[in-house]
C-alpha cells in the first residue's frame, strides 16, 4: 500500500477582464477498492459566486463554479491525499477469455441483460474508428488469443513503435496525425491504444490522473514539475473491477504509482479544467503538478 498527496494548481493571467466565467472542474480523485481518498479540497481565487458538488454519468467528481465578479486572474488549486494497494498483485493474466468472447459478449442482444461496460465500445469525438489503428492491432489480437496478453503485447507495442514527444503534438491533434507520426504524449498514446481496442470491438476507457515519479538519485524533487497522466483500460470481466488498466507510455499496468482521477470515453470528458467565459482577451495558463510518496510504505 502507498499514500501519495498530490497539489495541482492552474493559474490564468488574461489580457482583459473575464466579466462572467463559468468553469468545470475534474480534479478530485476517485473513491474505488484499491484507492481511497483521505482528502480533498479545492481553493478557487477569486471565490466563485457560486460553486457545486456532483458527479457525472460515468461516476466522476465533479465540481461547476461561476465567476460574475470581473477578474483578470484565476487560481485553481486542488489538493488531495490517496491511498492505493496493487489490485492486479493477484491477478493471473492466463486466465482472461479469448479476446474474440469478450467482444461477443459486448455486442447487443435482445435477450441478453444490458452491460454497461458496452457504452465504451463505440467511436467517440477524440477517437473515431479508423482501419489504420484497426490493421496496427490485428497484429497482437491473432484467432482465439487470450484478451489480456494480447491487450498488454499491444500496449507494450506502442511504447516500442512511438516516441514520446511534447513538441510533436497539442490537446486538439487528431489521432490519425499522431498515429502517423508515431510520436506524441501520454494523450494520444491513450487514445491510440483506446482506438485499436474498440476497432477490435472491445471496449476501452479514457483514464486520467497523476504518476508518482521519483527524482534521479541525488537530487530534490522540485514543486510543480510533476504533470497530469493518461493510461486507457480495457474491459475485462476476470480483472479486478472488470477493467486493465494499462499505460502505454510507461509499457505497465496501473499500479501504486497511478493515482486516477476520472474515467470517460476520452480526453474530452474529464479535461480536468475548462470553461465558457466572457471576456478576457487571449489568455496564459501555467500549470504546476507536484505528486509525492508520504510516509511509504504504509503497513498494510
Amino acid at each position: 500500500m502507498t499514500k501519495i498527496q498530490i497539489e495541482h494548481d492552474s493559474d490564468y493571467t488574461y489580457q482583459t477582464e473575464v466579466e462572467l466565467a463559468h468553469h468545470l472542474a475534474y480534479l478530485r480523485p476517485r473513491n474505488t477498492d484499491w484507492q481511497k481518498v483521505l482528502s480533498t479540497e479545492l481553493e478557487i481565487l477569486p471565490k466563485p459566486d457560486t460553486q457545486t458538488e456532483g458527479h457525472d454519468a460515468f461516476g466522476n467528481r465533479r465540481t461547476f463554479f461561476t465567476l460574475s465578479t470581473p477578474h483578470a486572474a484565476l487560481k485553481v488549486r486542488a489538493r488531495s491525499v490517496v491511498t492505493l494497494i496493487d489490485r492486479y498483485a493477484k491477478f493471473d493474466v492466463e486466465q482472461s477469455p479469448a479476446w474474440e468472447d469478450v467482444r461477443d459478449g459486448l455486442a447487443y442482444a435482445l435477450d441478453r441483460p444490458y452491460l454497461a461496460a458496452s457504452e465504451f465500445a463505440f467511436p467517440s469525438p477524440y477517437v473515431p474508428r479508423l482501419v489504420e489503428l484497426r490493421r496496427y492491432a490485428e497484429h497482437s489480437f491473432k484467432p482465439r488469443r487470450n484478451l489480456a496478453e494480447a491487450s498488454l503485447e499491444l500496449s507494450s507495442r506502442i511504447y516500442k513503435d512511438f516516441k514520446y514527444a511534447p513538441t510533436a503534438t497539442e490537446v486538439h491533434t487528431p489521432i490519425l496525425e499522431a498515429f502517423n507520426k508515431r510520436a506524441g504524449v501520454c494523450q494520444d498514446f491513450s487514445h491510440i491504444l483506446i482506438g485499436c481496442l474498440r476497432a477490435m470491438g472491445l471496449s476501452a476507457q479514457y483514464v486520467s490522473g497523476y504518476l508518482l515519479t521519483r527524482p534521479v538519485s541525488g537530487t530534490a524533487k522540485l514543486r510543480g514539475a510533476d504533470a497530469s497522466h493518461a493510461w486507457a483500460a480495457v474491459y475485462c470481466p476476470q480483472a479486478p473491477g472488470h477493467w486493465l488498466e494499462l499505460d502505454p507510455t510507461n509499457n505497465v499496468m496501473a499500479g501504486l504509482s497511478h493515482v486516477r482521477l476520472a474515467i470517460g470515453r476520452d480526453f474530452g470528458d474529464v479535461s480536468p479544467l475548462r470553461g465558457v467565459i466572457r471576456g478576457g482577451g487571449e489568455h496564459e495558463l501555467a500549470i504546476g503538478v507536484t505528486v509525492e510518496a508520504v510516509d511509504q510504505p504504509l503497513a498494510t
